[in-house]
């Protein structure tokens, strides 16, 4: 891991699970068309699941060049997070796709029953994009090239997110014992 002066402080906007009061906090700069962003969410799902002092913090950092549509999928996330449910929309929007399509985005408002017709309206305005954009500018300031980009405590992680499994322990028995 390397510092990252550049990474935006946690901020009561941005997405957070897990511990309120984390020892721990890994931010993800991610692309919801990303495969391995899509790879790296059981393995983090499964951190969160055996540390309850850990917390992931989601932020975007689409490529609509290489993944069609996840700009709009971010923008999506946000409409749903407007309605409480930006981890549900998570969920769902981050199963393994490359791109995304106008119905392919109706169909998750369907499923978490928010009304499709102010979904394609929110997305047609772009009435969410700078809040998006606001993650990829903190992205580009953080010197994140790439997604999946993860930050232990604001530390850049540098190589494989795998190590993670590997980090996350290390790095909350440090915490505990200082």
């Amino acid at each position: 891991m390397t510092g990252s002066s550049g990474l935006v402080p946690v901020q009561d906007d941005d997405h957070i699970l897990g511990a309120e009061q984390p020892e721990l906090t890994i931010v993800e700069y991610g692309d919801f068309g990303c495969p391995f962003c899509f790879a790296a969410r059981r393995p983090l799902e499964s951190l969160l699941g055996r540390y309850d002092t850990l917390s992931l913090v989601w932020r975007h950092y689409p490529d609509s060049e290489l993944h069609p549509g996840a700009g709009l999928a971010a923008e999506f996330s946000e409409f749903a997070a407007a309605d409480g449910r930006f981890w549900d929309a998570y969920a769902l929007l981050l199963a393994g796709r490359d791109h995304f399509s106008q119905e392919d985005l109706h169909s998750v408002a369907r499923q978490l029953d928010l009304d499709p017709g102010e979904a394609e309206s929110a997305l047609r305005a772009h009435t969410f994009r700078e809040r998006v954009l606001e993650d990829v500018r903190g992205a580009e300031k953080a010197g994140v090239h790439a997604t999946p980009t993860f930050f232990l405590n604001g530390e850049r992680l540098e190589g494989h997110w795998s190590q993670l499994a590997q980090l996350v322990p290390a790095a909350l028995d440090k915490e505990n014992a200082g």
